[in-house]
């Protein structure tokens, strides 16, 4: 019996490979990989990073403009953009940078519309295809530079000796080598025959999360693999195996946030870390006072972490806390002094939305794409408590998130393959039921017997 091609019976059918090799392209943008330390080394914000950015953005207008007719079906997800976008955008009345809001909020927008792009044409299981193959690319260049180049891909001064790979730091490298992971798992868990790159991509992108010795993205990898291998496992074992999975998640979970509340210290120093999360308890206390002083505006999109020098409030966090904060390291925080407490709602919304319609359908849709969805959703979550990522201007994760949330809400993909085609699975003929006797049913007339069987 010959195998039926994947494309052609599971979902739609997937964008062209041009489309592909360019949203491969912006994607890796997205991460910062190699561009970043070439272009800005100090990692701020130049005019040489602006115009590298031109090419893509002219990009994603005419991917958009080619795919308009599928866009239009994904509107409730264009009113999520828009109230994002417009909230972002209304903080400029208030913030204490205009420039740096405004421009970021163009790049926000055009984020946006490129998500919007990737959950309403990469449908099903091309998504998480797409995202593996990517991320095995820079999972492929970072071994380079790691081996080839140390200067670069491995650090040199503080968490001398880890490996950062296209990297600015070890962090960057293993949260993008996280959305490979759950991406290969994904590929793994779906209809979709293939097996052989997606667990190289998986070995190797775990890998590189190991090498990192990045405690967060370890979790982030833990959580997300689990969840989509929890899900295949009920959908393999039945009923039974079922309810004693969701029991088991309940306890452990259960008694993960006891561990936590009773033993929080002992288990941070267990894992190598000391109880102030290396300083970032002391960065949220600093930050939460001035977020009491702005609890409903914040200071504006994008305007809180400018250069030493440029941001009052910026400033006074910096000297309270005693070094050079680059930013929250905390996605919800860092929502809250941007935009207050309206902004973290509307997040924490969209995001509870999402991750409710990606249960409701995990055993429909959620299953042809390998529960993708809701791995990368939990994974997201947990990275949020430790990284800046909700709302970037310029981030793969907030990207993959609205592109989530444009899939959950679109129709489920219907089959598609050729008319000519043989169906999937015959069908059968109840017992003792004869076939139909009616005339037009057969292709050389009538097929009556002589002695019909009564």
């Amino acid at each position: 019996m010959r195998e039926s091609r994947p494309d052609a019976v599971l979902t739609e059918p997937a964008p062209s490979l041009w489309e592909q090799v360019i949203c491969g392209v912006i994607i890796a943008m997205l991460t910062g990989a190699l561009i970043g330390p070439v272009f800005a080394p100090m990692q701020e914000e130049t005019p040489v990073l602006r115009l590298v950015w031109l090419p893509a953005y002219a990009a994603i207008v005419g991917l958009l403009l080619f795919r308009l007719d599928r866009l239009w079906r994904a509107w409730p997800a264009m009113i999520a953009i828009a109230a994002v976008v417009g909230l972002a955008f209304a903080s400029r009345y208030w913030s204490i940078d205009f420039a740096t809001t405004m421009r970021r909020v163009i790049a926000l927008a055009i984020s946006c519309a490129f998500a919007l792009y990737l959950g309403a044409v990469f449908r099903g299981p091309h998504l998480p295809r797409l995202l593996m193959h990517t991320a095995l690319v820079m999972a492929v260049g970072s071994l380079v530079m790691v081996f080839a180049f140390p200067e670069i891909g491995v650090h040199q001064y503080d968490n001398a000796g880890l490996w950062r790979g296209l990297w600015y730091e070890k962090n960057q490298m293993g949260a993008v080598m996280v959305i490979g992971a759950t991406a290969a798992a994904a590929c793994l868990a779906s209809p979709d025959p293939r097996r052989l790159l997606p667990v190289v991509a998986l070995v190797l992108t775990s890998g590189l999360v190991l090498a990192t010795q990045s405690k967060t993205s370890l979790l982030c990898l833990l959580v997300g693999l689990g969840l989509i291998g929890g899900f295949w496992t009920m959908r393999r074992g039945g009923p039974v195996v079922t309810v004693i999975a969701v029991w088991g998640a309940v306890v452990l979970a259960g008694a993960g946030v006891w561990l936590w509340e009773s033993h929080a210290v002992q288990l941070l120093e267990a894992l190598g870390k000391d109880p102030s999360l290396t300083g970032r308890t002391e960065i949220w206390d600093s930050l939460m006072r001035k977020v009491a002083d702005r609890p409903w505006t914040g200071y504006g999109y994008g305007a809180f972490w400018g250069r030493i020098g440029e941001s009052a409030p910026a400033d006074w966090v910096r000297k309270e806390t005693g070094w050079t904060v680059p930013s929250a390291h905390n996605g919800w925080i860092d929502l809250l002094v941007q935009l207050g407490w309206p902004g973290a709602v509307l997040v924490g919304g969209l995001m509870a939305g999402t991750a409710l319609i990606a249960v409701l359908r995990s055993f429909g849709a959620g299953a042809r794409e390998g529960w993708w969805g809701l791995g990368f959703l939990a994974a997201f979550f947990v990275l949020s408590l430790s990284e800046s990522i909700l709302m970037a201007h310029q981030g793969l994760p907030w990207v993959l998130f609205v592109a989530a949330l444009t899939r959950a809400i679109l129709p489920a993909p219907a089959a598609s393959r050729a008319p000519d085609a043989a169906p999937l699975v015959e069908k059968r003929r109840r017992a003792y039921q004869t076939g139909p006797r009616i005339v037009s049913q057969y292709p050389h007339g009538s097929q009556r017997r002589a002695f019909p069987v009564r």
